[in-house]
């Protein structure tokens, strides 16, 4: 069996040609002829070998490429072999740790501060299945509000979530702030302290306008949550319509518990069950909240139990 450092030199010399026509292209750590199928060569660069703690991560990653959407492109690791596994001389050992040092000392704060915070909103937004366009705008929200300064002293987790709540509100996706909150693994109180910062500062800059969660976003959301028919959550948008004409007041509530409210009553006025429980569940409101909200509604609508 061949050695790693005899595998990295692999197929250095092989100058035969296939067949007549002969296209190669690089498929899977294999060079590959498109015409005939025959791997001439291993190409193991992108076969990253696997590592489960830091010293097997230093140790392993010498032949993978990393590449940086911004600051220095490239990384100088600190192991002893080479991109062909031969072992590095004392003096070249030497050259290299210096020229690792020099690259270290040449990135600004507000490289490490986006090295930090890029990998973390890829994983929030892919955890809450946000669209591309939306996490670009949240991406842009933070790069202008890391560039200002706004985050020294202050938590990036907390902007980070802020940013995306804000583009998520900027493009109308109907998102609660809760659902960050729980993704992000932080209190809503950081997000919220965040998110005025952002209002005031950064919005008006790049000429973005925030828009607040209607109630009939939330009671489509919630109703397709509930896996209720589109009737009853048409009917709880008409309570909404009605009560609102005859003076309830929208401004100024939680939307979440005016959405809950008008579904419930919406179910209870067909055969389906559904516990106040589940709605407030869903909804993510406690259940004083939701009982509240519904006697509002029946206040303006004069319902009887």
């Amino acid at each position: 069996m061949k050695s790693y450092r005899e595998q990295l030199n692999f197929g250095e010399k092989t100058e035969d040609k296939c067949c007549e026509d002969q296209c190669i292209v690089l498929k899977g750590g294999n060079k590959v002829c498109l015409n005939c199928g025959m791997v001439l060569d291993v190409h193991l660069v992108e076969n990253e070998r696997r590592a489960y703690n830091n010293e097997e991560m230093e140790k392993r990653k010498q032949n993978e490429p990393r590449w940086r959407e911004f600051g220095s492109r490239t990384v100088l690791p600190n192991h002893k072999i080479d991109y062909k596994g031969h072992y590095l001389n004392a003096e070249k050992k030497t050259l290299f740790l210096r020229l690792s040092k020099i690259q270290n000392s040449l990135i600004s704060s507000i490289e490490r501060n986006f090295w930090e915070a890029k990998p973390k909103m890829k994983q929030l937004t892919s955890k809450l299945n946000i669209p591309e366009y939306i996490h670009e705008t949240a991406w842009k929200i933070y790069a202008l509000t890391a560039k200002k300064k706004l985050t020294m002293g202050r938590s990036i987790e907390g902007f980070i979530a802020a940013s995306l709540y804000v583009a998520i509100r900027v493009h109308e996706l109907p998102k609660v702030l809760e659902e960050i909150s729980d993704a992000a693994m932080i209190p809503r109180k950081s997000i919220i302290h965040s998110l005025g910062l952002l209002l005031k500062e950064i919005l008006p800059e790049l000429n973005l306008s925030y828009k607040p969660i209607s109630v009939k976003q939330l009671i489509f959301k919630f109703g397709n949550e509930l896996g209720l028919p589109i009737e009853i959550q048409k009917n709880a948008l008409h309570l909404v319509s009605i009560t609102s004409k005859r003076g309830l007041a929208l401004i100024g509530k939680d939307p979440k518990g005016l959405a809950a409210s008008a579904i419930y009553l919406a179910v209870k006025s067909t055969n389906k069950r559904m516990t106040q429980t589940e709605i407030a569940k869903a909804a993510k409101i406690t259940e004083v909240t939701l009982r509240s909200r519904i006697k509002d509604f029946k206040t303006k609508l004069a319902l009887v139990e």
